[in-house]
């Protein structure tokens, strides 16, 4: 025998009314409807739930916490019930994104806090890789968006621009290449280049133009590679957007390369035609086209300076 969901709401109205009487009036139920439907729950549960010696319907101690659990149990089944509704207007229930981590989190942590202002029900899940491992976490695990620097086009494949994001070569100012001028490819190769490590397992991918000296340092994030930097550990390209600061304070300087110390890229938001984008995933792709360009506009640094690719 399963317990009747209904019998919790009675037990509620029953414990506010205080009354069989009044509960029974307030359900528009016949008493002794209501008196059969809390005495089947006790049968059932083996348990008494009210003293019935006093006036008012009171709980005993063991009523009280089933009382609990079943409202417990009475907002679960409300929300289900919420879910189910939002789902059966298009929301999927889950979204997942898959992030490329030479981007800025600061437009898409606002594209997602506009989202949650939608009261969407979707479950979102924010994966962060470097470079091939992108696409390669979205290929494994069936994602529903990347946003990536670069990446390898398909037949189902569907892209929209994100505005340019320029990255500056750069050493920190107690670095011998920052005094250096007209600097040649064999001279860079004479330093330690920082870059980032690709995620994926085969390595597919590498960062931004590497210049191929046998001096290389993999790290694992922009964070490390920035603090790398500013130890004056070596050279790398980093994107203006993480830099701007150092830039102006002058711990960070460009390297005067003399094949160019600033290069454009235009990431991608990708889905594809495979998965099509539910509710959730079409409004994300508006709001985070909203941010990128907000957030484009206000760069202290454009997007101007001699592209190398």
């Amino acid at each position: 025998m399963r317990i009747d969901i209904d019998s919790f709401k009675v037990l509620q109205v029953l414990v506010e009314e205080g009354s069989f009487a009044k509960a029974s009036e307030r359900l528009h139920k016949a008493q002794s409807a209501v008196s059969y439907q809390v005495k089947k729950l006790e049968q059932h549960l083996g348990v008494t739930l009210f003293n019935r010696d006093k006036y008012r319907a009171e709980l005993t101690g063991e009523g009280k916490i089933i009382l609990i659990e079943g409202q417990r149990l009475l907002e679960q089944l409300a929300n289900i019930e919420h879910l189910a509704s939002r789902f059966s207007q298009g929301w999927e229930p889950k979204l997942e994104l898959v992030i490329d981590g030479s981007l800025p989190m600061e437009p898409i942590m606002t594209a997602l806090k506009r989202m949650s202002e939608h009261n969407v029900p979707t479950k979102i899940q924010l994966n962060m890789e470097f470079l091939g491992g992108v696409q390669h976490r979205f290929e494994r695990d069936k994602a529903d968006l990347m946003m990536v620097k670069d990446y390898r086009s398909g037949p189902y494949y569907h892209a929209k621009p994100l505005p340019s994001i320029t990255s500056a070569l750069v050493v920190a100012n107690s670095h011998p290449l920052a005094r250096a001028r007209a600097v040649s490819l064999s001279q860079l190769q004479q330093h330690v280049e920082l870059t980032i490590e690709d995620s994926s397992p085969n390595r597919l991918g590498r960062d931004e133009l590497q210049f191929g000296g046998d001096k290389v340092f993999y790290l694992s994030g922009f964070i490390m590679k920035k603090n790398a930097l500013l130890q004056g550990l070596g050279f790398g390209w980093m994107p203006d957007f993480l830099i701007g600061e150092e830039l102006v304070s002058g711990e960070l300087v460009m390297v005067d390369f003399m094949g160019g110390s600033r290069f454009n890229y235009t990431p991608q938001l990708v889905s594809t035609l495979a998965r099509p984008l539910g509710r959730a995933g079409q409004l994300f792709t508006e709001l985070i086209l909203e941010e990128f360009d907000l957030f484009h506009q206000n760069l202290p640094f454009g997007s101007s300076g001699s592209g190398l690719g």
